[in-house]
C-alpha cells in the first residue's frame, strides 16, 4: 500500500512540473529551425581548438638517466613556473639527483627530489646520439649526459660527476 501511494505521488508531482514548465512557455511549442543548409552564419567570437602539447620523454641505454622535455606553455597537465619552456633530467645512481634548464636562467641541481620517477624505457637515446627540443639540445655519451640551453647555459650527469652552471 505504502509503494503505491509514494507512485501515485512521484507521478502526480511529475505532471505538475510538466504542467507548470508547458504554462511558463505560454502552452506553444518550441521554435522552429531551418534545416541546416539555410541558416545563416553567426557572426561574433567563435571557439578554436587550441592544441595541447605534449611532453618529450628519453632515456638513456643504461637506464640510469632519464629526462622530461616539456614546450613552452606546458601541458594540459603541467605548467612550468615560468611558463617554459623545460627539460629536466633525473640520475639515478650514484645518488637520486634532478637537473632542470628553465627557460632563463642557470641550470639548476636539485639533490632533494620529493617525487623520484626517473625512468622510462623508452625512447633510448642512443650513445653518441644527440637530442634537440625547443632551445635545448642533449648528447648522450657512455660517461654520461650533457644537457644545453642556446644561451650556454648546461648542466652534466654523470655517475663520476654531476655539474650545472
Amino acid at each position: 500500500m505504502k509503494l503505491s501511494v509514494v507512485g501515485v505521488v512521484a507521478f502526480v508531482s511529475l505532471a505538475i512540473l510538466a504542467f507548470e514548465n508547458t504554462a511558463l512557455a505560454g502552452g506553444a511549442p518550441p521554435p522552429r529551425l531551418p534545416p541546416p543548409d539555410t541558416q545563416q552564419p553567426q557572426s561574433g567570437p567563435q571557439a578554436t581548438a587550441v592544441p595541447v602539447a605534449e611532453q618529450e620523454e628519453f632515456v638513456m641505454p643504461s637506464g640510469n638517466i632519464g629526462c622530461i622535455f616539456t614546450p613552452a606553455g606546458g601541458t594540459a597537465t603541467y605548467q612550468p613556473a615560468d611558463g617554459g619552456p623545460e627539460l629536466s633530467c633525473d640520475i639515478i645512481a650514484p645518488r637520486y639527483v634532478r637537473a632542470t634548464l628553465a627557460r632563463s636562467g642557470a641550470a639548476t641541481i636539485n639533490r632533494e627530489v620529493g617525487d623520484p620517477s626517473c625512468c622510462s624505457a623508452a625512447p633510448v637515446l642512443e650513445y653518441g646520439a644527440t637530442w634537440s627540443g625547443g632551445p635545448f639540445s642533449c648528447i648522450s655519451e657512455r660517461t654520461g649526459l650533457s644537457c644545453r640551453r642556446d644561451d650556454g647555459h648546461a648542466f652534466v650527469l654523470s655517475r663520476a660527476s654531476i655539474s650545472a652552471n
